[in-house]
């Protein structure tokens, strides 16, 4: 989809601000450590198509398995300490994020997201500069990422380097016509497809299985741990429930602390099987807010996968 910069001279690099502000900045990166306060917090990042490979039917597009998302400690700058200093002005709407890549193609639309400004100003929006107390990784958006907490990672643009403030709704092709979802929700039906869609934004309540893995035999009065992950927008997550029939019955599973509201939960569960056989195991979050994942999901871009996982075990 585009072409990603593989070398950047953090010297001469510079963040812009600019259009609906009183001072346009270019903020070098030792600006950034030295003129704001620093902030931090754990959070996930994850793919909009997480999981697109379970949808039923299949849907196009990268057909991801659970392993396109990554839980980290960033650090950098609120991004509305950002916006004070620029002072966007009055009749401010939106603000847009742009980075260093280029489309693949010249005719690729540059790739371009969008905020609201209120949400810009929330205070948890951060401008990072490390990931994890090291700078950020190149391929993880050196030298500056977008960081959208409870939100989908394509929002979360990296090489981070023009923001721009705006007096009207920005219409850019990666806002108006990709990444987009029915607007009652990630779910509609594949012979009657949403007529109104709106662009994807917070992460849907979902849980994962991690241990055991698909290969693995677990032997039947032994011990085997059962352990994932949980996670949603930052409403967080109050309990998760386990199944070995297959959804039958249910037995409550233990919640590791939080590491931070943005951040995935761990959960665990010592589980003993008392006979040999294939056992049809299921994973379920309840969040804070009373919603629970339910069995059934499907939207034409397998986005925001948050239907039942499913695991089947053989045990000898």
């Amino acid at each position: 989809m585009s072409q990603i910069p593989t070398r950047i001279d953090i010297d001469t690099f510079r963040l812009y601000i600019g259009g609906s502000v009183e001072q346009p900045l270019a903020l070098s990166m030792n600006d950034l450590k030295t003129k704001f306060a620093p902030d931090s917090m754990v959070a996930l990042a994850i793919c909009a198509g997480n999981s697109r490979s379970t949808f039923n039917p299949k849907v196009p597009g990268s057909q991801w398995n659970n392993g396109a998302m990554g839980n980290a400690k960033w650090k950098g700058v609120k991004l509305k300490d950002i916006l004070a200093m620029a002072g966007a002005k009055k009749g401010s709407i939106e603000v847009t994020f742009q980075g260093l890549d280029r489309g693949a193609l010249p005719d690729i639309p540059a790739f371009v997201k969008s905020l609201d400004i209120n949400h810009a100003n929330d205070g948890e929006v951060m401008v990072a500069y490390e990931m994890n107390g090291q700078p950020l990784p190149m391929l993880n958006g050196y030298p500056l990422k977008l960081v959208v907490p409870g939100w989908y990672a394509i929002y979360w643009v990296g090489a981070l380097a023009n923001i721009n403030v705006l007096t009207d709704t920005f219409k850019g092709f990666w806002m108006k016509n990709a990444y987009r979802v029915p607007a009652t929700g990630p779910n509609e039906k594949p012979d009657s497809l949403a007529k109104v869609t709106v662009p994807i934004s917070n992460i849907n309540l979902h849980s994962i299985f991690v241990e055991p893995d698909t290969s693995e035999t677990v032997t039947a009065h032994k011990q085997c741990l059962v352990e994932g992950l949980a996670f949603n927008d930052g409403t967080g997550i109050k309990k998760m429930e386990l199944s070995f029939d297959d959804g039958k019955t249910w037995v409550e599973a233990q919640l590791n602390p939080e590491l931070g509201k943005y951040s995935w939960r761990r959960w665990k569960y010592n589980w003993t099987p008392e006979a040999k056989g294939v056992y049809h195991l299921k994973a379920r979050a309840t969040d804070n807010a009373g919603h629970t994942q339910t069995d059934k999901q499907w939207n034409r871009s397998g986005y925001a996968r948050g239907f039942i996982e499913k695991l089947d075990v053989n045990v000898n």
